[in-house]
């Protein structure tokens, strides 16, 4: 009898392409939609109960999460890509691998992040620009937010790895659950109610801490108690210490895939820095804009997340006539949702920036101005976004990362200094149109004539390193099987 775990994981290499590929995106893109949105109400409380010096706070440390996430998401990604061609090999022993030492790797890595993030936060909020009247918000805001990064990381690991295996369903029940927490506790510890202290900005950050922690505790336990398929068991915790092998590919195919976002987001945060100096108004105004354009790439990211581990487990079981297929369909899904989006947002922007700013706030039509000039550009990122999904899923990571770099500093920024002393803030804006149809062109070129398709995932793993895992793994689970 095949187990509920075996149940829940989706076999990527059979049945229609369109089909295979929404049921898999969605659940992604439901869990994308719900973390932005836990944001946005988030943002609502922290706007309507402490102003918007506090709103700004939000938005300069809410650019260095995305930063630090985008490192993880880069070893994340390698994880995905190396369980999905497991998968797709049937090749279940080496998919844990694969999830044990990106698991492994993680959790060092988030002790050091939230260490150092604790000691650097001034350093780095001066770095920023960071408004006076929002610095003191910003930096107590971003230090707790630092206390939450360990729980925070290894749950943006462990979704990953279950999607890579072909299940996006629990991922979304567990950001389901962080989203309730988080934004439930948030007016309560930000006001206080009986024996809860009112902590203010603190309270915000506090709220996601707890929601974090409780929400990994609980997805942990859900793993075991429904044995998914990635459970560790026995030998195989010995998978947590990375072998020489795993830990290369993880860090060699993974730093370039991390730095594909921390390229993105270093460039958000020149933004914000020039965004700053157009004074608190105009930073308010951008930090409410922020939050509906988060939802315009929400689309891209769930897309290409989709279509790169369902590309992984067709080209990990040979059926490359199917890569093709999810591409193209990957881009068209994007147009179309992302499309919709636009329209939307566009179209009742002035109720929804109010909840943010206030329905009186003047930097309402500031972001109504920034958002007419900027928001069609997502649709162009999130075409970019899938061709690189499909390109990262055999391995390629160098490529798209020159070509986000090409694209976001000698263009973007390269616009904005030549077209800023005619168009004054305009050129921030317009700038965002520039720099995503030089990535959009440069990507689809490569993906026709790139090559990429030669490329290979893993290194060669040393001979007699084999041979000890081999000794040490020797229990039967490793086999493809019904598992419970």
């Amino acid at each position: 009898m095949a187990s509920q775990a075996g149940s829940r994981r989706v076999d990527l290499t059979t049945g229609p392409v369109s089909r295979t590929l929404l049921v898999f995106a969605l659940p992604t893109l439901a869990s994308n939609v719900l973390q932005s949105l836990n944001g946005s109400i988030n943002s609502v409380w922290v706007g309507r109960f402490l102003g918007e010096g506090a709103l700004a706070a939000t938005a300069n440390a809410n650019i260095i999460m995305f930063l630090l996430f985008s490192a993880v998401f880069g070893f994340g990604m390698a994880a995905t890509v190396m369980v999905g061609q497991a998968m797709g090999r049937r090749d279940l022993d080496a998919a844990r691998a694969a999830f044990g030492s990106a698991l492994g790797f993680c959790f060092g890595l988030s002790i050091v992040v939230a260490i150092s993030g604790w000691i650097a936060a001034p350093m780095i909020l001066h770095a920023l620009a960071t408004p006076g009247p929002a610095f003191d918000f910003a930096l107590t805001y971003l230090r707790v937010i630092f206390t939450a990064m360990p729980a925070s990381l290894l749950s943006v690991m462990i979704m990953m790895g279950l999607r890579g295996a072909g299940d996006s369903i629990t991922p979304l029940w567990f950001m389901i659950l962080s989203v309730v927490l988080d934004s439930g506790l948030n007016p309560l510890f930000i006001r206080g109610l009986g024996p809860v202290p009112a902590m203010g900005i603190a309270g915000s950050a506090a709220a996601t801490a707890v929601a974090g922690y409780i929400s990994l505790c609980a997805m942990l336990f859900y793993i075991y108690r429904k044995d998914l398929p990635l459970r560790l068991r026995g030998a195989e915790f010995a998978y947590l210490i990375p072998s020489r092998a795993q830990l290369s590919t993880i860090v060699v195919k993974g730093f370039p895939m991390g730095l594909q976002m921390i390229v993105i987001s270093t460039a958000g945060l020149i933004m914000i820095g020039l965004v700053n100096r157009e004074g608190l108004m105009t930073s308010a105004a951008y930090g409410a804009a922020q939050q509906l354009w988060t939802y315009l790439q929400m689309p891209a990211m769930a897309i290409g997340a989709a279509v790169s581990a369902m590309a992984a487990q067709n080209i990990g079981a040979g059926r490359w006539d199917r890569v093709n297929g999810i591409t193209w369909r990957g881009m068209l899904f994007n147009v179309v949702m992302t499309g919709s989006l636009i329209g939307l947002m566009l179209a009742f922007d002035r109720p929804v920036l109010a909840l943010f700013l206030g329905s009186n706030s003047a930097a309402i039509d500031v972001a109504r101005h920034m958002q007419f000039l900027a928001s069609w550009s997502f649709m162009l990122f999130g075409l970019t976004m899938v061709l690189f999904g499909t390109m990262r899923s055999n391995g390629v990571v160098f490529a798209p990362l020159l070509i986000l770099i090409l694209a976001l500093y000698p263009m973007r920024l390269g616009f904005y200094h030549l077209a800023y002393p005619a168009l004054g803030a305009d050129a921030i804006w317009l700038s965002f149109p520039v720099g995503s149809l030089t990535s959009l062109a440069l990507a689809g070129a490569f993906y026709l004539h790139g090559g990429w398709r030669n490329t290979k995932l893993m290194v060669p793993p040393d001979e007699e390193e084999c041979r000890e895992q081999t000794n040490a793994a020797t229990e039967p689970t490793g086999r493809m099987a019904p598992t419970g």
